[in-house]
């Protein structure tokens, strides 16, 4: 293939085998990365140190969230032992069976607070469908533009589009915006490092800029679009919608620089801080610990993200480069809509903060996802 019709992200790919002469360590050859696996390790100690505070010591939560550490990093060691090849040839499955599932959810879906999200299956229990197309979609999409003369043609660009507009817009009218949000930012993530002409990006944002009023009028709910107004005047309905923001940046403000001290937060120990232990956790951790405590977190999770990035540079085919990058940029997306959401630039969807709040489904989503990277960086 011509260098000038590859991206700057893919020509640059190893292909020469260079890096499979390199002789992997002990724990590569368990295809276990050591280096993401220690970055790992250290946000699930502080994510755990933090769960202990913002629970008000629950000790049996904390001892439920080491319950699904363990389970996660189980599945993450399984899935890191089958070859990208397998991901590779068994993404188009996999998607299609997510898509059925959501449909299903549609019809005859189990009705939760108001929301239709989850299956029920004899002997197995509850499923919440929408959690395996987090990966379902970068994989499908990376399988789909893998098989194409990159940069990709017009023409693929929109049946990539179809492929995450279908899951994405099943998943929002369940309702589930902050899902929806994940799971199309992992497939377009896919296409984005696939690279895009600036034409095609500027057809794509005008195309997404005509969809919004639609989504507006037809398809959010209505406290779905009062948590978008509150975004930009929480003051107006200070006791309703706008106290969890209120309570929240309250609660960042007081942490100053080195925090009030740990286990001596009064938003979240006095409960002015609404969901204290999940998706306003990291408020809870920012008022005992100020922004030296952030600060660390941050650099952890820039640390994980970049080593993510990193296996995606170095590894030789396309299909495994575009999903260990989506999975990479997706994480960012975790970390930056629950840390947005909580400082009041963006609405409330109920995004959790990774490894740290309580909660584990989200904990085995992500490990799952790091479990194809560790695969990606071993079978190389």
């Amino acid at each position: 293939m011509p260098e000038h019709y590859q991206s700057r992200f893919l020509r640059r790919a190893p292909r020469d085998g260079s890096t499979m002469n390199l002789k992997p360590t002990g724990l590569e050859r368990l295809h276990i990365d050591p280096i993401l696996l220690f970055l790992l390790l250290c946000i699930n100690a502080l994510g755990l140190f933090i769960l202990y505070s913002a629970s008000e010591r629950d000790t049996a939560m904390v001892m439920r969230q080491v319950i699904s550490f363990g389970l996660a990093y189980t599945l993450m060691f399984l899935i890191a032992q089958i070859p990208p090849k397998v991901y590779q040839g068994f993404a188009p499955w996999f998607y299609s069976i997510g898509v059925i599932l959501l449909v299903l959810v549609a019809l005859v879906g189990q009705v939760r607070l108001g929301a239709r999200r989850w299956l029920s299956f004899p002997g197995v229990g509850s499923v919440q469908p929408s959690e395996f197309l987090k990966l379902g979609v970068p994989m499908m999409i990376a399988w789909f533009l893998s098989k194409q003369l990159l940069p990709p043609k017009f023409s693929s660009v929109l049946t990539t589009v179809a492929l995450i507009a279908l899951p994405a817009l099943l998943i929002a009218r369940q309702p589930d915006l902050g899902t929806a949000l994940l799971v199309s930012a992992a497939g377009i993530f896919v296409l984005f490092l696939a690279g895009l002409h600036w034409w095609m990006i500027g057809v794509l944002s005008m195309l997404i800029a005509a969809f919004l009023p639609v989504a507006w009028f037809y398809l959010l709910h209505d406290f779905q679009k009062q948590r978008i107004i509150t975004v930009f005047n929480p003051e107006a309905d200070a006791l309703g919608t706008g106290w969890n923001i209120i309570q929240s940046k309250t609660a960042i403000g007081s942490g100053g620089l080195l925090g009030k001290g740990y286990l001596q937060g009064s938003q979240s120990h006095l409960h002015f801080l609404p969901e204290g232990h999940t998706d306003f956790i990291i408020a809870a951790y920012s008022e005992e610990n100020g922004l030296f405590g952030i600060a660390l977190l941050l650099l952890l999770y820039t640390l994980v993200i970049m080593r993510a990035l990193v296996i995606a540079y170095q590894v030789p085919d396309n299909f495994s480069r575009l999903l260990a990058g989506a999975i990479a940029l997706s994480f960012f997306v975790y970390v930056f809509v629950n840390a947005g959401m909580v400082s009041g630039i963006l609405p409330v969807v109920g995004v959790p903060l990774p490894f740290v709040s309580y909660g584990g489904t989200a904990v085995i989503t992500l490990m799952a996802g790091f479990g194809i990277l560790m695969s990606i960086r071993t079978h190389r």
